[in-house]
């Protein structure tokens, strides 16, 4: 806490002498200095200068958890078992598996930093310190998992919701769990199921979105991506959270009712591949390319290729543009 406490005191980007900041914590000036090296050593650049302090050149938008749960819990439809917000973590998604094995049906957690973020099919999902939105949901749907299919197109169509709202412009959805802005990967879905039964599936919906990447952090990441700082953004990210979530939270409850039938227009509406030549692979074969047709009624992806019309669902299939 001591870490989070004394990046929470240098957010706002002024200085702050080491006996202000040693006072602040009731630690000494050199428990300060070594809690500077950790915050550095996670990536942030902190400037020292003797007789005026330290300095987060810019400031840091943290998101604040007691304005969270404020926000949250004026919003009837949102009631959540739990909400964990950490500093840094392995993955939101480990926390979320975590609160299911204990017996949690719909929780949130969120972390400022994930050092081992991760993305569909293996990859690693880049998560410096409060650079974008890195949060899971724990949830149980009194379904089999049979009937989920196309859950991650209907969360990535809340995103966008949410961002549209806010303003933000050409915000599309890729089949099946992604956002794009010009062609560039802006948010991603992973989603995982640790349980199953006829009657009740336990999941976790993980949720990567980019809010403003440093350049030596983006350096790192092996696509075309984008940021809501690139966008214009004006929203600081506890505000961010909370409109995903507002949007979110009732599109899952009105998926378990109703599946994915019920968003399948508003998403063709949004595909950005819609009518236009893919190529997708998957585990059985190397590529297939064709035009790609939209989505099915349970979120199944439809290619036309030159001999029929292919259906491909989810898992490890991935889809490219030709």
């Amino acid at each position: 806490m001591t870490r989070h406490s004394l990046l929470t005191l240098l957010a706002d980007g002024a200085f702050h002498s080491g006996r202000e900041l040693g006072e602040a914590l009731q630690i000494s000036r050199t428990a300060v200095w070594k809690q500077v090296k950790l915050l550095e050593a996670m990536g942030l650049e902190v400037f020292s200068i003797r007789g005026r302090g330290y300095r987060i050149p810019g400031g840091v938008d943290l998101i604040e958890l007691d304005r969270l749960n404020s926000l949250l819990g004026s919003t009837s439809s949102i009631q959540l078992d739990e909400i964990d917000l950490r500093l840094s973590t392995g993955s939101t998604n480990e926390l979320a598996l975590e609160g299911l094995r204990r017996g949690v049906h719909r929780a949130l957690y969120v972390a400022e930093q994930q050092t081992a973020g991760r993305g569909r099919r293996g990859r690693q999902w880049i998560s410096p310190l409060a650079s974008g939105l890195y949060f899971s949901l724990a949830w149980r749907f009194r379904c089999g998992v049979t009937a989920l299919e196309g859950l991650s197109l209907a969360v990535g169509l809340a995103l966008k919701r949410a961002l549209d709202q806010a303003g933000y412009r050409d915000v599309g959805v890729k089949w099946p769990n992604d956002l794009l802005v010009g062609g560039k990967k802006l948010a991603g879905v992973l989603i995982e199921v640790t349980g199953d039964t006829a009657i009740e599936s336990q999941l976790v919906i993980g949720i990567g979105l980019n809010t403003g990447l440093r350049e030596a952090e983006a350096d790192a990441i092996d696509q075309q991506w984008s940021d809501l700082h690139q966008q214009g953004l004006t929203m600081d990210r506890t505000e961010l959270l909370v409109s995903l979530l507002v949007e979110l939270i009732p599109v899952l409850q009105e998926f378990e009712r109703d599946g994915f039938k019920v968003f399948r227009e508003e998403w063709l509406a949004a595909d950005i591949f819609r009518n236009k030549p893919v190529r997708v692979q998957t585990g059985a074969e190397a590529y297939i390319t064709g035009i790609a047709a939209g989505v099915n009624e349970t979120g199944a992806l439809l290619l036309q290729t030159e001999r029929e019309l292919r259906i491909l669902h989810g898992g490890e299939v991935s889809l490219r543009p030709v």
